[in-house]
């Protein structure tokens, strides 16, 4: 249904990799990744039976990701001069779009229902109000929806030859989302409380949008840096627009992470 958001893949190579064997560090942290969903959400049939049918498609577009292996010689808050260098890898561009194919979808009230739409988690948490797009007959509507997605990235660093020249890195991971629905409501009213003369019928609808667990595959990506021989290594994940998310994950010293 959707481009597979699966393990992300990277290698940050730092230097020439040795022949020590190599233990891997994991770290993990969850935020809430911006999202925009664009969608045309077009209504047919609207008739007294079986009632309308509405088709919803178009795509998303996400906030992005990356991860800083940062380099020290020595910690912070020492009386020894600090050198550090930082390499930075983009693991999801930001903007990066994510396609929606067409979801027919069977309900309404009677032939001519007025419909909203809410955006929902994985779990069934609301990410928005409900949306009003129109009444059945008006046939498209163009829906814009701004809201945020809890997702958690988790990142293996796997550490191997400590030389002169710089360390030997491998980062890999992935981007788990709790995924996205979309609820379709119908009513014969236009008032959400009801109308004063009438029933307020409806019938609701939920869509999957993102399955809840998705993820997205990221290309390897070398990167060269690093601070003398035996550096302290830290690990920072940004948003797509560079800044930080959470703080920043201590590993240790490069030849203690060496099996």
């Amino acid at each position: 249904m959707m481009k597979r958001l699966t393990l992300l893949a990277m290698v940050v190579s730092l230097g020439i990799a040795g022949g020590d064997a190599w233990a891997s560090q994991q770290v993990s942290t969850t935020y809430g990744m911006p999202v925009r969903l664009l969608a045309a959400v077009e209504a047919t049939g609207c008739e007294n039976s079986p009632g309308p049918q509405i088709t919803l498609n178009g795509g998303l577009t996400l906030g992005g990701l990356g991860v800083d292996l940062i380099f020290r010689n020595n910690e912070k808050g020492t009386h020894t001069r600090v050198e550090q260098t930082v390499a930075r890898v983009i693991v999801l561009p930001n903007g990066q779009s994510v396609s929606i194919p067409k979801q027919p979808v069977d309900g309404g009230v009677g032939g001519n229902p007025f419909i909203w739409i809410q955006l929902l988690d994985g779990s069934g948490n609301p990410l928005s109000s409900e949306i009003y797009l129109g009444r059945c007959v008006q046939g498209l509507f163009n829906l814009q929806a701004d809201f945020t997605l809890l997702s958690t990235a988790t990142a293996d660093i796997t550490v191997g030859d400590c030389s002169n020249r710089g360390p030997s890195i491998t980062l890999s991971g992935a981007l788990a989302l709790t995924g996205l629905n979309a609820r379709l409501i119908f009513r014969n009213n236009d008032n959400p409380v009801g109308g004063p003369h009438q029933a307020d019928e409806s019938t609701m609808v939920d869509i999957v949008i993102l399955p809840a667990g998705e993820s997205i595959t990221f290309p390897k990506q070398p990167v060269q840096g690093g601070v003398g021989g035996n550096p302290l290594i830290y690990v920072l994940f940004r948003d797509g627009n560079r800044n930080p998310i959470g703080s920043e994950f201590a590993l240790g010293r490069c030849n203690q992470l060496v099996q």
